[in-house]
């Protein structure tokens, strides 16, 4: 039970929900757009989240999106991770969101909410980021698509009051040699020491990981290291780590000096198994 009352309001459109953000905004109020609610009401509970007005996106058509048009994947932000797994569309994404959470959870967890959410480990991204996924944004000034690469640091970096609407990924993308895995301590439960997603494009292996850091990332510079043959995957592995956009998580999950060891270790598995391009996931 969440220890506080609010308004519940559920738009149609997606300049509806922005105009109703707004008006509240202006009665004093302190709005939340909802897809799933898991965050709203985990966070709630423990007092570490307020709001006395939430704007549901589930009634909004563009947010339920998931089909494949002109050669491209779009996606609702309101599109449940199970959804998306079931789905199939996108195969690395599917594999990458399918051990977040439990199924009931997944259930009502959404592609938006893993996005944005406060909870740092956000692994939806990693696919996106790698795959040059676009962003539909809509705000008070009106709707801008652009690429999530670009907004991206450790989550998207929204204007106040905008609602992110769909994700867009080229159908080239979707079927591109692929590795997705995600380590815990123990293996089964758990939040993860590491999780990863990489693929194989333009004979380039492009990788991102959460865990890592309290804050999930794509870095150029591992790649461009992790990618140049002139040297041995073990020399490729210890300068590219140097890389790593720290500050190294440090908590009950495992040490830094462990999450390196972890992240090594992971960096050859992509390496071995993407240079043969087969597809895999762990």
């Amino acid at each position: 039970m969440i220890p506080y009352d609010f308004a519940y309001y559920k738009p149609s459109t997606a300049e509806e929900a922005v105009r109703l953000y707004w008006s509240l905004r202006e009665q004093g109020k302190r709005p939340l757009y909802y897809a799933g609610g898991t965050e709203i009401i985990t966070l709630g509970r423990v007092h570490e989240t307020y709001t006395d007005a939430v704007i549901d996106m589930k009634g909004i058509a563009e947010c339920q999106t998931l089909e494949l048009r002109h050669n491209q994947l779009i996606m609702g932000a309101a599109v449940s991770l199970t959804r998306l797994r079931e789905s199939n569309l996108f195969p690395l994404l599917g594999q990458t969101v399918s051990e977040i959470a439990d199924h009931t959870a997944r259930n009502k967890i959404t592609l938006g909410g893993n996005l944005c959410g406060q909870i740092h480990y956000r692994e939806a991204a990693l696919p996106l980021l790698i795959a040059d996924t676009e962003i539909v944004i809509e705000g008070r000034s009106g709707r801008r698509n652009v690429p999530l690469n670009s907004i991206f640091d450790g989550r998207p970096r929204l204007e106040d009051g905008e609602l992110v609407i769909q994700l867009i990924t080229q159908a080239d993308d979707l079927e591109l040699p692929y590795y997705s895995v995600k380590r815990r301590r123990q293996w089964s439960v758990g939040y993860p020491l590491i999780t990863a997603a990489a693929l194989k494009k333009d004979d380039k292996i492009r990788m991102a990981f959460s865990g890592i850091c309290p804050f999930p990332f794509r870095n150029e510079q591992m790649e461009e290291i992790l990618n140049d043959s002139r040297m041995n995957e073990e020399e490729r592995i210890e300068r590219a780590v140097q890389h790593v956009p720290g500050p190294i998580s440090n908590d009950a999950e495992g040490t830094p000096e462990y999450r390196l060891f972890v992240l090594k270790n992971t960096l050859l598995d992509i390496l071995q198994i993407l240079g043969g391009e087969a597809h895999a996931h762990c």
